[in-house]
């Protein structure tokens, strides 16, 4: 079997590379303003590390898009299998930052496997979904589906990063209604979920419940799911205050801010407030480059990474993230129809689950620095340091590439 195949550089959807391109040299532009003017010598140099692996990024994604789709066929569980083990011994042998053991070290790299883990996940998803012969419903499709995705999940969660570990869970749900099932379906299975949410006070739990019956009377699935899914929705309500003493402080206190920003706003509340004063000073064209108060006096901490659209917002204005969020909607658009028009289940499944993380990662994050949601440490695809994630974004972008070139093979 060849390995290579002969996809010609001229066939790309440059468009789709183009739009990658840019917002990764946005990055290192905003990378590089973020830590110009800090006291810490080796930060200012950060965006040339950022650059030195856009070049590696880049280098992965020509080497993706040289490879057929029967070799992402083939590896799909062997890879997960392998990114299974490198999240076992990277709790038992990492190197432990800010309290979390996520990463090797290899002398200047950090390597975290829980961003290549994702896309171990997917093409073991994408394998299962294309080839399996059990109805969307089938109760075995759901839990074999379920555990691909719960083995790393509860490794990563280990670790601890519960903001990594929803999209593992996030792709999990939107393969399963892409791949079939009911959207009814797929409500009433998370509607656990929203019970545990929702029993956080006894007028949203009874509101909630209400509407659950009236779901369960529209979709009439069999007499004994009805019964699963209510008996499963009352424990899981009952279970919230087992649950949030179960959560860590940081995690408790992450959900109180995000309801409650002012309550501790010289601490766990700094971060949000500091990010949403830096959005809102750039009005509508920004402060200019090399020119945002909260960058340059350093009130904004993790600038570089998790907030990196705090300084695209105060230095670039509104104009600076329009333009960043039409990027990121041309490459959801450009994944979207390449999902629909190939012809291969497994092409089709799999462009579809690289549009589910880049759109989720890049909703969550943004959604962060405006405070419309709570912290949760995802960095913003493509723009955010870090070279692991830059080049798992690109990898990306690479399987869009080879889903286009061969959409027309089944």
């Amino acid at each position: 079997m060849r390995i290579l195949s002969d996809i010609r550089y001229r066939e790309w959807d440059w468009k789709l590379v183009s739009a990658a391109l840019a917002l990764s040299i946005i990055g290192i532009i905003l990378i590089y303003s973020a830590q110009h003017y800090s006291e810490d010598t080796a930060a200012k140099y950060y965006y040339l590390r950022q650059l030195i692996w856009l070049a590696v990024a880049l280098a992965a994604f020509a080497f993706t898009t040289k490879l057929p789709p029967r070799f992402f066929d083939f590896i799909a569980y062997l890879f997960y299998g392998l990114m299974v083990v490198l999240l076992i011994i990277v709790l038992a042998m990492g190197s432990r930052q800010m309290g979390a053991a996520r990463w090797f070290t290899i002398g200047p790299i950090n390597f975290q496997p829980s961003e290549f883990a994702k896309l171990a996940v997917l093409l073991a998803l994408t394998r299962f979904f294309a080839y399996t012969k059990l109805p969307a419903k089938s109760k075995r499709r759901l839990a074999l589906s379920f555990i691909l995705v719960a083995v790393p999940v509860g490794l990563i969660l280990k670790q601890p990063d519960l903001g990594t570990s929803l999209v593992y869970i996030v792709l999990l749900f939107s393969l399963w209604l892409f791949s079939g099932l009911s959207p009814l379906y797929l409500i009433l299975i998370i509607s656990p979920l929203i019970s545990l949410v929702a029993a956080f006070h006894w007028l949203a739990w009874a509101i909630y419940f209400l509407l659950l019956l009236i779901l369960l009377f529209i979709a009439r699935p069999a007499l004994s799911f009805a019964v699963l899914i209510t008996v499963v929705n009352l424990v899981f309500g009952m279970m919230t205050p087992l649950v949030w003493n179960k959560l860590a402080d940081y995690q408790k206190m992450r959900i109180i801010i995000f309801l409650d920003p002012g309550r501790d706003p010289q601490k766990a509340g700094y971060q949000i407030i500091q990010s949403i004063i830096s959005v809102g000073s750039g009005g509508l064209i920004g402060k200019g480059f090399l020119g945002g108060s909260q960058t340059r006096l350093e009130y904004l901490p993790v600038r570089h990474t998790d907030f990196v659209f705090s300084v695209l917002g105060e230095e670039f204005g509104f104009i600076g993230g329009f333009i960043v969020l039409g990027l990121f909607a041309f490459i959801i658009f450009r994944g979207l129809k390449i999902a629909a028009k190939c012809r291969s289940s497994f092409l089709a499944t799999l462009a579809w689950g690289v549009v589910t993380i880049i759109f989720f990662q890049m909703a969550v994050n943004i959604g962060m620095t405006l405070g419309l949601m709570p912290v949760t440490g995802l960095p913003l695809p493509f723009v955010s340091y870090g070279g692991t994630s830059l080049v798992f974004f690109w990898i990306m972008i690479g399987l869009l590439v080879v889903a286009d070139q061969h959409w027309l093979e089944y």
